[in-house]
């Protein structure tokens, strides 16, 4: 019988340090970490993002770039003492956006992130997902962007139900959400 992984969210704004944090998080787990980028590099400033992300990877982790199917990856790869580390769900999120039709592009997407956030739960490793937090800021002047905020926030929503343990950074520092919503009598499930 082997031992159920668990599923952490860490999300935050831009430059939070979400993904330090789940880095170091991934790394202190002191099991084969599998890294699943879901950047496809569009202009030379993501590919230096990219590059920045990658140096910081110990060269002992597998990084698998994914860009539209992390669940698959994880499905594949799965064992217990293994960690998953898909960053982030917000390109990830962006890249089904875009090859979708409008017309039931948010039930697909959503849908999606139910069947990740399934197959991460019953996963014997641990996945970690790190996604952003983009509905604080103003009101996109575009219904593409503002259709692209809306299902972030569900999909946030999503993952955050199923996790285990769910982190916000702010200002490099994480705070834990679930246990402090549940000594509040509060269940976010």
């Amino acid at each position: 019988m082997s031992l159920k992984g668990k599923l952490v969210l860490v999300t935050g704004a831009a430059r939070s340090g979400k993904s330090y944090f789940a880095e170091n998080m991934a790394d202190s787990l002191n099991g084969q970490v599998i890294y699943i980028a879901t950047c496809v590099p569009q202009d030379e400033e993501m590919e230096k993002r990219v590059a920045s992300h990658q140096a910081r990877r110990p060269d002992d982790w597998l990084t698998i770039e994914e860009p539209f199917d992390p669940a698959k990856v994880v499905h594949q790869k799965d064992n217990p003492g293994r960690v998953f580390l898909i960053d982030c769900l917000t390109l990830l999120v962006s890249n089904w956006i875009l090859e979708l039709a409008s017309e039931k592009r948010e039930e697909i997407v959503l849908e999606r992130i139910k069947f990740l956030a399934n197959i991460s739960i019953n996963a014997d490793a641990t996945v970690i997902i790190v996604s952003n937090e983009v509905g604080w800021a103003v009101v996109p002047d575009n219904p593409l962007a503002r259709d692209y905020r809306d299902i972030i926030g569900r999909a946030n929503q999503i993952i955050a139900s199923y996790a285990d343990e769910v982190y916000i950074t702010i200002a490099g520092i994480p705070l834990e959400l679930k246990t402090l919503n549940k000594q509040q009598g509060r269940s976010v499930d």
